[in-house]
């Protein structure tokens, strides 16, 4: 017993290695054991052939004894060659048909384990002495001769039962066959029958009684509830009851005596369970054991035996007669021909892996099987199921082959490379059935557990093995190499020298070793492995020549013995490919050559890189740090711009010092490096808000009427604080100098315009540089700059995204910096103040003392190039912001006919200092098409009440498309536009809004009902 037991134990580290190697198909079988279900399948396995010879049927050998067996070290098998299979299952095995169509090897020995003695001596295992437990009982006559074993020994012996456990199973048979000998073995419930008639007096003691009835019942729980073949319903009333007495024999032995009510329930509910029909129709099946995946299980277990236990790379000699008896379990296992094929492959392949593919022949087995299997998946019968099982097996020993594969070289070492032949095949064959047989089955789903992933039948699966294989075996080269350095701590140079060697050296084994036996299968293996390591190679030389900023003796070294490697592989490939339609082109295609031109322009594009990201880092720095404060009077801009410019004409004479000839690509790379700084410079300059910011919300329109409270009380409201301030400071007659109210904010604003035009001076040199320099022709490019730009032989200019960058930053800047002057810093003094109350007592002309001093401070502060247009923008600010005194200035200002003239005179006064300010910095004739929009609201605002009124129902009809005027005819109300224009009918509206008099407040409240001012 002690030997069984570690025999048995070294069986599941064996199964345990086998599956961390393979991805076991056919999943699991919760709380059952191996040990469990090697004594089950026996038991049906038993049942099935019990009409057989030798199994106790009508021509059964009476008489045999395992004393012999029990002392060859329980293993071993194999008959004698020559003769055929005896009628009564004994004698010797002539040769195998199936081994012979397999390959697989004759035992030519003939163990005593093939052999029963008559010595009559008590095995270990055998209660009260009994040797010999056929069904007759009858005890052996003494010193009998040795005779040859029969199948149903060889059986038991190879799975491993002991003879008290098949005694009790004859035992059982006869009992439950007691006047039925003709049931059919498919409609026996083995567990159940083995818990009615085997009793705990026939077991050792109540310890292994209790352990066996466990064994039983959990065999029922996985033939008839986890895994039926038939699902059961949840509300299965049987069901609840079965897995409560299961539940109960988990704790406790189970009665099963005659009277056990216990019993009688057990019955009931596992007939009743396994006699059940899919569709609920009357049902001649039972079904207990044929549920997927414990059918396979069991089925696998009795396939196992087929194997020598003393040699176990080597099968039976009578595997014929095995496998005959073991068919008769397919109607009780739901087994048929194709899963039989498929789990006899399977069983083929995993011993060979168990065996520590040791023996070829179970490999080349397993691929002779693969044709059948092949075959078999081609006919159009195939059930679900069965493709279900077969997609899993071929998975699984698809995954093993390719992971020898994809490092053929750490797998298959010199002295084993036959075996390569083989495994290869293999992968080749299981890859072609899934994809054209299994995949093409809708209803089964093959798992993408292929480790190709994307690769299929179409694409070449050896030359990937190939380049993996050659990858993984690089990578080793290189690791040596890397340690070799750490350790003497030599110089990246060196160690890719070292590199180079043992890369010529892999490409030489590769193609005197490997190359022979993959070209049967790739007519060019050799010259796809030279690929495969000129890429290797290619990938660290790059890796190396990315911290090369400068060309060295030591990098030159490198070159050259990268140069020669290279032409060593494309002679491989050339010599490989000499039988090819088009000489290997494609192949040599492949390869990236190692140009010394291309890694010297590389060099020069990181060089340039590194100028550039210094000048990005100099933009970073500007945005974190930068606050718009000049340097001094003389400087008056950002000292970030003076620095950026630096850099970028630092960059451009550098570059052309360096001593080799210039490309126009290169150069073009410089300058659109360079160009981009500038632009994103210029975006953050402008990055200082909008006019609109500044521009205050328009009042709500509202109708005058002479009796408000604003305009009795308008006299006796307070001025805003500034405004005040700014009065009391400047005072209000001609010969006081009012201080200027620019903001420091307004200021900065002017910083940012210099700095923009300081940009936009010494542009023009730096571009005249790139421009005039001489240099090459195009060198190649490697995807550096492929999707920029390029200039026409006729423009000399390469910065003129960089230049209309600027000008547009320069424009907006100067827009923001006159609307904020005006609607911000001079709010209290124009907006706020022009106006107020009546037009002749809040005149122009305070407005105007302070503009001039503000004007002065621009053309102090600003340079000469800035000033026009920072000027021209302040004149449309004013401009602006005077249309909004006439027509948005809200409930405070009040208008009347009488005022036209007045303010005609302001308006020319407001012109005059524009067309007066500096030496003509703001032609008169640029003013005077400027002021042509507020010259003419200015012109509406002479006219009469009436003629606005007529006025406006024309424009107003018009513009809403009512065409002309008709009486009772509602006016729409126009839309706000804020484009003020005497032809707007909102702008007309504005004015009647500001008219004081009666006959617009009538109109308005009749047509629009606009309210009264407060």
């Amino acid at each position: 017993m002690g030997h069984q037991a570690r025999r048995d134990s070294f069986i599941v580290s064996r199964f345990d290695d086998a599956e961390a190697e393979l991805d076991w198909p056919f999943g699991k079988v919760e709380g059952v054991d191996r040990e469990d279900l090697r004594e089950t399948a026996y038991e049906i396995f038993f049942t099935a052939c019990r009409s057989s010879p030798g199994f106790g049927g009508r021509n059964a050998i009476n008489h045999y004894n395992t004393a012999a067996q029990e002392s060859s070290e329980g293993g071993g098998g194999g008959g004698g060659v020559g003769t055929a299979p005896r009628a009564n299952g004994g004698g010797l095995v002539g040769m195998s048909r199936i081994k012979r169509a397999l390959g697989l090897k004759t035992i030519k020995r003939m163990s005593p384990r093939r052999a029963a003695s008559s010595v009559g001596t008590a095995s270990p295992s055998s209660p009260r002495g009994v040797n010999s437990p056929n069904i007759s009982l009858s005890a052996p006559p003494p010193m009998r001769p040795r005779r040859p074993m029969t199948s149903a020994e060889i059986m038991r012996q190879q799975m491993r039962v002991s003879e008290q456990s098949d005694t009790r199973l004859r035992k059982t048979l006869m009992r439950t066959l007691v006047g039925q000998m003709g049931r059919r073995a498919d409609t026996i419930i083995i567990p159940l029958e083995l818990l009615r008639h085997l009793k705990p007096t026939e077991f050792n003691d109540s310890h292994e009684y209790q352990f066996w009835q466990k064994r039983q019942f959990k065999i029922l729980e996985a033939g008839l509830l986890l895994y039926p073949s038939i699902p059961v319903e949840r509300s299965n009333s049987f069901a609840k009851r079965l897995r409560d007495i299961i539940r109960a024999s988990e704790t406790k032995t189970i009665d099963t005596g005659k009277n056990s009510e216990t019993l009688r329930t057990l019955c009931n509910c596992v007939v009743s369970i396994a006699w059940r029909s899919a569709k609920g129709s009357p049902n001649d099946a039972c079904h207990w054991a044929d549920g997927y995946p414990l059918n396979i299980h069991l089925y696998l277990s009795l396939l196992n035996c087929i194997f020598d236990h003393k040699d176990e790379t080597l099968v039976l000699d009578e595997i014929d007669e095995l496998l005959e008896l073991i068919k008769k379990t397919w109607s009780t296992l739901g087994i048929n021909k194709f899963i039989h094929n498929v789990c006899f492959t399977w069983v083929l392949f995993q011993q060979y892996v168990l065996t520590s593919q040791t023996e070829p022949d179970l490999l080349c087995a397993s691929l002779a099987m693969l044709a059948e299997v092949s075959t078999d998946a081609k006919r159009p019968d195939r059930d679900t199921m069965y493709m279900k099982i077969l997609s899993s097996v071929l998975m699984s020993m698809q995954g093993w082959a390719e992971k020898k594969l994809l490092d053929y070289h750490e797998n298959f070492p010199k002295n084993v490379l036959g075996l390569m032949e083989n495994v290869l095949p293999l992968a080749l064959s299981t890859a072609r059935i899934l994809e054209e047989d299994v995949a093409n089955l809708a209803a089964v789903a093959v798992p993408e557990k292929s480790i190709l992933g994307g690769v299929d039948s179409t694409g070449n699966r050896v030359d990937y093995y190939i380049r993996s294989s050659l990858r993984n075996a690089f990578a080793k080269i290189l690791e040596n190499v890397n340690a070799k350095a750490a350790e003497v701590e030599v110089e990246a140079s060196e160690a890719l020298l070292d590199l180079a060697q043992g890369t010529e050296d892999l490409a030489t084994k590769e193609k005197e070793t490997f190359s022979p036996t993959l070209k049967r299968w790739h007519p060019i293996a050799a010259g796809v492995a030279a690929v495969s390591l000129h890429n290797c190679y290619g990938t660290v030389l790059k890796q190396y020549l990315t911290g090369v900023t400068v060309l060295t003796n030591e990098t030159i070294l490198v070159l050259h013995r990268a140069g020669k490697l290279e032409k060593v592989l494309v002679q491989m490939v050339v010599e490989d490919s000499v039988d090819c339609e088009d000489g290997g082109k494609a192949v040599v295609r492949e390869m990236q050559p190692f140009e010394v031109e291309s890694i010297i322009s590389g060099l020069l594009k990181s060089w340039v890189d590194d100028r550039l990201k210094r000048g990005k880092e100099s933009l970073r720095r500007a945005k974190e740090t930068e606050t718009w404060n000049p340097k001094s009077k003389t400087e008056p801009y950002a000292q970030s711009a003076v620095e950026l410019m630096r850099l970028c004409k630092e960059t451009v004479d550098e570059f052309f010092d360096i001593p080799i000839g210039i490309s126009d690509d290169l150069l073009q790379d410089v300058s659109d490096g360079i160009e981009l700084l500038f632009q994103d410079y210029a975006n953050f300059v402008a990055s200082c808000g909008s006019k609109q910011s500044y521009i205050p919300a328009l009042p709500p329109l509202t109708r005058c009427n002479r009796g408000s409270k604003f305009h009795q009380f308008w006299r006796k409201a307070m001025p805003c604080k500034s405004g005040t301030e700014d009065l009391q400071q400047g005072g209000t007659t001609e010969g006081l100098h009012p201080r200027p109210s620019t903001s420091r904010g307004t200021q900065r604003l002017y910083i940012r315009l210099n700095t923009l035009h300081y940009l936009l001076a010494h542009l023009h040199s730096l571009d005249k540089t790139l421009s005039l320099v001489p240099h090459s022709n195009s060198m190649p490019r490697n995807g550096f700059s492929g999707n920029r730009r390029h200039f026409s032989t006729t423009s000399s200019s390469y910065l003129d995204l960089a230049r209309s960058s600027i000008q547009t930053a320069t424009q907006h800047v100067s827009e923001v910096a006159a609307f904020r002057l005006i609607f911000l810093d001079s709010k209290c003094v124009f907006y706020e103040s022009l106006y107020v109350g009546d037009v002749v007592n809040a005149r122009i002309r305070p407005a105007l003392r302070t503009l001039k001093q503000n004007l002065t401070l621009l053309a102090a502060i600003l340079t000469d190039r800035a000033q026009p247009l920072a000027l021209k923008e302040v004149m449309r600010a004013s401009f602006e912001a005077y249309l909004m005194v006439l027509l948005a200035g809200g409930s405070s200002r009040v208008f009347s006919r009488m005022d036209h003239d007045m303010i005609v005179e302001d308006f020319e006064s407001l012109k005059r200092i524009f067309c007066t300010c500096g030496e003509g910095l703001v032609a008169e004739n640029v003013v005077e098409k400027e002021s042509e929009t507020v010259e003419g609201v200015v012109a509406l605002m002479g006219q009469s009440t009436e003629q606005l009124v007529e006025d406006f129902s024309i424009v107003a009809c018009e513009a809403s498309g009512l065409g002309v005027v008709t009486s009772g005819l509602k006016l729409p109300m126009p839309p706000t536009t804020g484009r003020w224009n005497r032809a707007d009918p909102n702008t007309i509206l504005r004015v009647l809004c500001h008219r004081n008099d009666s006959t617009a407040n009538r109109f308005l409240k009749r047509t629009f009902q606009l309210a009264k001012r407060r």
